[in-house]
């Protein structure tokens, strides 16, 4: 049998950082497909739009974390600034008026696109990078 996963030694439970990194590199990905322009089915809209709200709501929070996390060392690389918060909230704005149909002119796209390689240097994430079929079905 296969065992996929971590190794047993580097295994840990699951927090809320990675769960708002998940979620972060997912809506990173839906954004990525919509720019490409793969179709946006009502489950792809529906889905951009609900992680794009959590995303929204957990950037609060962790942004009020800063201070607290910069006495203590950091865990799992969660210690981002400010500025890259108001980014990642600025893309979960930006997702959910794709989501919910709103138009995007050429300044919002390159602004969009901007927005997106500054955070994903951040997180040393790289999305995009090949042509993912599965996205062409909505």
């Amino acid at each position: 049998m296969v065992r996929f996963g971590a190794a047993p030694d580097n295994a840990c439970e699951m927090d809320l950082d990675h769960i708002f990194i998940s979620r972060l590199k997912l809506l990173i990905i839906m954004t990525r497909a919509y720019l490409e322009g793969y179709p946006l089915g009502a489950v792809r809209k529906a889905a951009i739009v609900g992680n794009a709200r959590y995303i929204a709501a957990e950037s609060v929070d962790l942004e009020q974390l800063i201070p607290l996390r910069r006495e203590q060392p950091a865990r799992d690389g969660m210690d981002f600034d400010h500025v890259f918060y108001q980014r990642v909230k600025l893309l979960a704005s930006m997702a959910q008026t794709v989501g919910l149909n709103y138009p995007m002119g050429e300044h919002r796209k390159k602004a969009l696109i901007d927005n997106l390689n500054m955070i994903c240097g951040t997180l040393g994430f790289t999305s995009g990078v090949k042509k993912v079929e599965f996205l062409k079905v909505a």
